[in-house]
């Protein structure tokens, strides 16, 4: 089974011409797509009643990838509130409560910086977090080349499949030691992440303000969905479900290349239609 979504649900405005108020953009979203990467949790530890709306506002069979806190992957460089690191995972795992309870939570996704080499200290950091999630379906991310660097790619997976990783298959720029390649092999008989980054290669390593803006700034041909076509099926081989995200927000492309995807696959949106309804007509507010 292939399965696609997109990170997050509220940057896509292509899909709510009918859902303005925010509270119903994943009532919208869930009749589009069946999956969705949460990215807050990235930003801050959601309350368990956050999680537990999310759980109630979509339909049964819908599914939750949930970005891991930022401070559980070395992002946070300014601390954290939490006085260690058991609170923090612990804290983490019961806001996935009521989506575990709900039967809607598919993974954990670990995305770890560029600065994350491969180093034995390194190592040890990803056994303690698989400790710390025992039980918790969770996929990991790279975004240091040296993971995947000759001699080591094998070793790697080898690793993420001993120690039960998912794995998280990226499409993103060559750009340096900070990407990975294209490593299209399953650690995990039941599921693999694939998440689609764009492939911007100038602005993939931009700093400053707006950076993220820029990173993600991407629309995927049809050409190169099409290069994908067969990894996807054969990966699906490997794992049974693949989990497809499309990242590339900055400039409103994600939800059009995931569509788009869907029809190359001969799929069909939950809501059983690509149509998407017209803008009502605006009426003229001095008209008689």
């Amino acid at each position: 089974m292939i399965r696609i979504g997109l990170a997050g649900w509220g940057d896509h405005p292509s899909l709510y011409r009918h859902a303005r108020q925010a509270g119903g953009k994943l009532q919208t979203y869930s009749g589009w797509f069946d999956i969705v990467e949460v990215d807050a949790s990235f930003y801050a530890i959601q309350p368990e009643n956050v999680t537990a709306k999310w759980a109630s506002e979509t339909p049964d069979g819908f599914g939750f990838i949930v970005k891991a806190y930022q401070g559980m992957t070395g992002h946070a460089l300014g601390g954290v509130p939490y006085p260690d690191t058991a609170a923090m995972f612990a804290a983490f795992r019961a806001s996935l409560e009521p989506m575990r309870e709900a039967g809607k939570l598919l993974a954990v996704l670990f995305q770890y910086p560029p600065w994350f080499d491969c180093t034995r200290e390194h190592v040890d950091k990803l056994r303690e977090a698989r400790a710390l999630m025992d039980g918790i379906p969770c996929a990991l991310e790279f975004r240091n080349s040296t993971w995947f660097e000759a001699g080591m790619r094998d070793r790697t997976l080898a690793f993420m499949k001993r120690e039960g990783w998912i794995h998280s298959v990226c499409d993103e720029p060559q750009a340096g030691e900070g990407s990975i390649p294209i490593v299209d092999e399953a650690t995990d008989p039941g599921l693999t992440l694939v998440r689609f980054h764009g492939r911007n290669a100038a602005g993939w390593n931009a700093g400053g303000p707006g950076w993220r803006d820029v990173r993600y700034l991407y629309r995927y041909a049809e050409a190169e969905l099409m290069e994908w076509m067969q990894r996807l099926k054969r990966l699906e081989a490997q794992s049974g479900t693949v989990c497809v995200i499309f990242n590339n927000n900055s400039g409103g492309d994600a939800a059009d290349n995931a569509l788009q995807l869907m029809r190359m696959l001969g799929q069909r949106p939950p809501r059983g239609s690509f149509d998407r309804p017209e803008e009502p007509e605006q009426m003229d507010l001095f008209e008689l």
